[in-house]
């Protein structure tokens, strides 16, 4: 082993000839592996972090799970309401996973101006609702605080407020109907705008607004307890399938369960390609950096033709021979991998603090700048299989060490 090594040394440190016809060759694989593993490390982070963000922002309009009566539907309004004495709430203790449930109540409406108007959907909220996200989207004033008494605040989307030429301290009149029915006197409602947001997401954006979720029990003639639906968040997104069934277990056979897969399915199946242009990348770059890897290996051993015949003639089996060169083009490429690491890494470090790299038509993808998650299991597994497979496809080529005769080898120039 030892001598291998030592022979793999003098390979790259080209001691063993003056000029070494294979350095630009080498130097060529070495930067198709570094750009190679640039590229899968964005495609990976980009594809990560933008999935993680879609999911995100739909979450924040409805949480992972929702509970609700069977009678409504699943539509976007609350019809039936749901009594806030179960089991399970305030917190769901029988379902492991569960970070927060909230309850939550939506009913349809329309925003009437001077000059114009626009149909909304107002979500009413309470004191246990989580604003985590809303912070984030945050672009003017500040979120409304329903902890207290019953107040007039309410938070709107940037897309509704330019529509309705509204801003923060402004305030508006809004109709909704009563029980759906267009023959009885609407319900009228003021509200005042406390903030904006923009999450991005134009099709929700332009739709809901958050009020306090005692005008929509008013509004319904609900009791205290009585609410729409609940929303369910959890820790682990991609548990949601399994999650979904467990939190339906433990409700009462009045209620039903969905989640954001099964009420975006659209969305959720797009992202879901991602994994695949991903894939596609992963596995491209790793031909290419594999090809290039190849063709360094052939021309180290066809230059080292003369070295070969010694070896061989000294008594030393194929196997050994063909391992330094296997060492050599290991310690090449991971050559490459520092190098690819040390730029994608960089790269992707200051994205994520500065968000320099932005989409030109964001509204396609939800969000303004390209989002990036940095997983260090899903780096050190790409780095390890990068080596791997690239040494599997330098296997080959290493076989014609052992077509090489000692003594045409040794009269090789």
């Amino acid at each position: 082993m030892n001598f291998e090594f030592f022979i793999a040394k003098r390979l790259i440190t080209g001691k063993e000839h003056k000029i070494s016809i294979s350095a630009p060759i080498i130097k060529i694989a070495i930067a198709a592996i570094a750009i190679g593993i640039v590229m899968m490390l964005i495609a990976i982070a980009s594809s990560a972090g933008l999935q993680l963000k879609i999911r995100e922002k739909v979450a924040a309009f409805n949480g992972h799970v929702q509970i609700l009566n069977f009678d409504n539907n699943n539509s976007e309004v609350s019809v039936v309401p749901v009594s806030l004495n179960q089991e399970f709430y305030p917190e769901f203790k029988n379902v492991e996973g569960v970070s927060h449930i909230q309850a939550v109540a939506v009913k349809a409406g329309i925003i009437r101006t001077e000059e114009t108007f626009e149909g909304i959907l107002a979500k009413g909220v309470g004191k246990d609702y989580n604003w985590k996200f809303f912070e984030e989207f945050l672009v003017a004033g500040q979120i409304p605080d329903f902890s207290g008494e019953l107040n007039e605040q309410v938070l709107i989307s940037k897309i509704l407020a330019d529509k309705l030429n509204l801003q923060v301290e402004d305030t508006f009149f809004s109709i909704f109907l009563r029980d759906g029915d267009l023959s009885k006197t609407p319900n009228n409602r003021r509200f005042k705008i406390v903030g904006i947001y923009d999450s991005g997401f134009e099709e929700l954006d332009a739709s809901y607004i958050f009020v306090d979720l005692r005008h929509i029990q008013r509004m319904n003639k609900w009791e205290a307890h009585e609410v729409g639906n609940f929303e369910v968040f959890l820790n682990d997104f991609d548990e949601i399938e399994q999650k979904t069934v467990e939190i339906y277990n433990h409700t009462v056979s009045d209620l039903d369960t969905t989640n954001l897969k099964n009420k975006y399915y659209k969305i959720f199946e797009w992202i879901s390609l991602f994994d695949f242009n991903t894939a596609l990348i992963i596995g491209i770059m790793i031909i290419v950096g594999g090809i290039n890897m190849i063709t360094a290996l052939l021309v180290l051993i066809l230059e080292r033709t003369q070295m070969i015949g010694i070896l061989k003639a000294l008594g030393s089996p194929n196997w050994s021979i063909r391992k330094v060169f296997l060492y050599n083009a290991a310690y090449l490429i991971l050559i490459g991998l520092f190098w690819g690491n040390l730029i994608g890494l960089g790269i992707l470090f200051l994205q994520q603090k500065y968000r320099f790299l932005k989409f030109p038509n964001p509204e396609e993808y939800y969000v303004e700048y390209i989002p990036v998650h940095i997983d260090p299991t899903s780096v050190l597994f790409l780095n390890v299989g990068v080596l791997f497979l690239c040494l599997l496809m330098l296997l080959i080529p290493s076989y014609a060490v052992s077509k090489i005769a000692p003594v045409k080898a040794i009269k090789f120039e």
